[in-house]
């Protein structure tokens, strides 16, 4: 973030600051994504894939926070929800539990009967809502428990379970911190607002890591391999804690580690970008990533 952007009314600089933070969530989304490609197998963490670099459904969805943000300057369950069911697009690689929620919403189900009977009526813990809620997170910049009562709003559109939403509790908070470029460590910060869930467990974990490896550290706490928040949300916050001003290594530590590739550097490079702003993001990355949604830029501002 220059300091212009620092400098300016509150309005404007959270904007920024979100801004910022979705420029670096898809941006990781996009480079972890592209190490699935049968094409780029032989590549390590080290090496830069050819583009174009695709985004994918962590990507779109954290547009539509964005724009509701944008609109509203808070989460407004109904919108939101009208707008992830519009915007989805199959080709964006959604998990199944996620296509078949979305597409009742689409049709008319009322969002929070179709998630609350989700998964056997448990509703779903997966990472999809900590995968999309870091631009939230800078937009309440220095405010981690208005981010995270936000956070918890939009996480419960599609995630009834308490482990979904803590997941997102998490990260939001970590951005916050992140995006008000206090010296707090994110992973203690966000045990402060989570409550006692797996989640928390995780976060517990990798506070004691230390100077662990990626590799390392994805044995201690999951890689988003099984896609639940438990299993990706403590590595997450522990690789962008590790690496908070280090935008590519975080990113690569993500790649290093394995399983949800593109969702653990969705999280990441959301949380050190609300921090570094897009001066941190290397320029030929945001430039292989392809362009963010044409209806986003054309979203109003409140």
């Amino acid at each position: 973030m220059n300091d212009d952007q620092r400098l300016a009314p509150a309005p404007e600089r959270a904007a920024a600051l979100m801004h910022a933070s979705l420029a670096g969530l898809s941006v990781g989304d996009a480079f972890g994504d592209q190490f699935f490609l049968h094409a780029n197998r032989h590549l390590t963490a080290a090496d830069v894939p050819s583009p174009p670099w695709e985004w994918s459904d962590d990507t779109e969805m954290a547009c539509s926070v964005v724009a509701c943000l944008r609109r509203h300057g808070r989460v407004d369950q109904d919108v939101l929800a009208a707008s992830f069911a519009a915007r989805m697009d199959t080709g964006r690689r959604y998990g199944a539990g996620a296509l078949e929620l979305l597409e009742r919403i689409r049709d008319g189900h009322p969002w929070r009967a179709a998630t609350a009977e989700s998964f056997g009526g448990n509703g779903s813990f997966g990472n999809g809502a900590a995968m999309r809620v870091a631009p939230l997170g800078a937009f309440f910049a220095g405010d981690p428990a208005r981010a995270a009562a936000e956070a918890a709003l939009q996480a419960e559109i599609t995630h009834a379970h308490a482990e979904g939403v803590a997941g997102a509790v998490a990260v939001a908070v970590a951005a916050s911190l992140a995006a008000a470029g206090t010296a707090e460590n994110p992973i203690e910060a966000a045990l402060d607002h989570v409550p006692g869930t797996y989640v928390r467990r995780g976060l517990q974990r990798a506070r004691r890591l230390g100077k662990a490896t990626p590799e390392q550290a994805a044995r201690a706490l999951g890689n988003g391999s099984r896609i639940t928040a438990q299993d990706t949300v403590p590595f997450a916050l522990w690789a962008s804690t590790r690496h908070l001003d280090d935008y590519p290594s975080g990113i690569r530590a993500c790649v290093t580690a394995g399983g949800d590739m593109d969702t653990t550097a969705a999280i990441v490079g959301g949380i050190i970008a609300a921090r570094t702003g897009t001066d941190g993001i290397p320029p030929a990355w945001l430039e292989h990533r392809e362009p963010l949604p044409g209806w986003l830029e054309n979203c109003p501002a409140a």
